[in-house]
């Protein structure tokens, strides 16, 4: 197969009539911040609100596009947020993603008729027109893009799983797609869990009402074994193989930093304010076919950087850590906010199984998104983190890009950008080259 991650710099960066779209504003909570609260301002933070459950409400059916591991989860999340909660239809390529995820859901009470399961390339469009009120999107991630324009296309509701593009081009064409939800009245909740995660809420509450005074920088790692695969059978095409492994080929998953990355990257975003980089630096390295290691570096107009690092190599030590700092102090944005000689100046109260207090217990973040989702559906107060979410993802290619081209790569540039890296044409055979 042709190695499609090996782009120049010309290749890269290219002009497009996107180009105007190079200002992207924030939607919700994080439009209303800056990264740095004045410490002489008393600044209020309104944050989500988490529900122990969805209210009652309407029957509510959702079909499920992409019915892998993370697909799977997806659908289970769903019937767990609330009462009145139905999977009616499954999609997939592969018949035995499509079986074992309908054995699961069989298990919860959930049975789908042979009439709704849908398989193929095109099993999106079965699921969406099936008589759905939601759609979950959870196939590897090239595809969401146009997924999720035949879902908004049709007036569905959306959860779409990280990361929602591959490559600037989808992207974009994401954030055209969530204009035109918002403009139907549509609900759309991303898969970037730690914004309904409630100690992380409660963190950022504090942080962006300035417990750590003015953000200076932040350091992100995420370390950790070698991503899984599956050998190459002998009656497997191109196609199979490739979609079989495909977290392993950049023009699926768009490699780590978009596809497992995504989430401290996004998490460190929000905590800063939903800041746009200016550019980003950095480099990476491969054993096997996407890299095995990144360092981005991105580069705030005001003169920040912040450093992000991600490893995914076996016999290593591994960690994950999201450390913002500021003037008054620093916090690991999941639960603990420091005092500037390191010492704990406030923790998140998280209550003991046995307390009978659980007001500070932290609901499953992947429950609490499809509880958000369901609740502003259900209330008609609609909700729409897609645009944060393409932002993040943006960023997330923008240092990919960067470290695939060892050039620095400007946030204008990127939005400038008509790359794209997907293949022309996603059907079971020989991949041409």
């Amino acid at each position: 197969m042709k190695e499609d991650f090996k782009l120049s710099r010309r290749d890269f960066i290219k002009s497009s009539a996107l180009g105007t779209l190079g200002v992207l504003s924030t939607v919700g909570v994080p439009a209303l911040l800056t990264g740095c609260s004045s410490p002489k301002k008393k600044v209020t933070v309104t944050v989500p609100e988490i529900l122990a459950s969805a209210p009652e409400g309407r029957p509510l059916k959702a079909g499920l596009v992409g019915c892998g591991g993370r697909g799977t989860g997806a659908a289970c999340n769903f019937l767990d947020a609330g009462p009145g909660l139905q999977i009616t239809a499954l999609g997939d390529v592969f018949p035995d993603k499509l079986d074992a995820c309908r054995k699961t859901l069989k298990d919860k009470g959930q049975e789908i008729t042979d009439e709704n399961c849908f398989l193929g390339f095109d099993a999106y469009q079965k699921v969406i027109d099936s008589g759905v009120d939601v759609v979950l999107l959870c196939t590897p991630p090239v595809f969401r893009p146009m997924h999720f324009e035949y879902a908004i296309e049709k007036g569905k509701h959306c959860f779409i799983e990280k990361p929602c593009a591959v490559d600037p081009v989808g992207a974009k064409r994401v954030l055209v797609t969530a204009k035109k939800a918002d403009q139907q009245g549509l609900s759309v909740i991303s898969g970037t869990i730690r914004r309904s995660q409630k100690d992380c809420i409660e963190t950022y509450r504090r942080v962006a009402e300035g417990a750590i005074g003015d953000i200076v920088s932040a350091h992100v790692t995420r370390l950790g074994g070698a991503l899984w695969y599956i050998n190459r059978r002998p009656e497997w095409n191109d196609m199979e193989y490739l979609m079989r492994n495909w977290p392993n080929f950049c023009c699926v998953s768009g490699d780590m930093p978009a596809e497992q990355f995504i989430h401290e990257i996004d998490m460190m975003s929000w905590f800063l304010g939903d800041k746009k980089p200016q550019r980003a630096i950095g480099y990476g390295g491969r054993q096997r076919r996407v890299y095995d290691f990144f360092s981005i570096q991105y580069i705030y107009d005001n003169g920040m950087r912040t450093n992000c690092a991600s490893r995914q190599i076996d016999g290593c030590d591994n960690e994950l850590s999201v450390m913002v700092y500021g003037t008054k102090g620093s916090t690991n944005c999941f639960d603990t906010i420091y005092n500037p000689d390191g010492t704990v100046a406030w923790q998140y109260p998280k209550p003991a199984p046995e307390d009978p207090d659980q007001t500070w217990a932290v609901k499953d973040p992947y429950v609490q998104e499809h509880i958000r989702l369901v609740t502003a559906i259900r209330n008609n107060e609609p909700l729409n983190d897609a645009e944060t979410h393409v932002q993040s993802v943006l960023m997330a290619i923008m240092g990919r890009m960067a470290a695939y081209t060892g050039k620095s790569v400007t946030w204008d540039e990127l939005i400038a950008s008509d790359l794209k890296i997907t293949l022309n044409q996603y059907e079971f055979g020989p991949i041409p080259g």
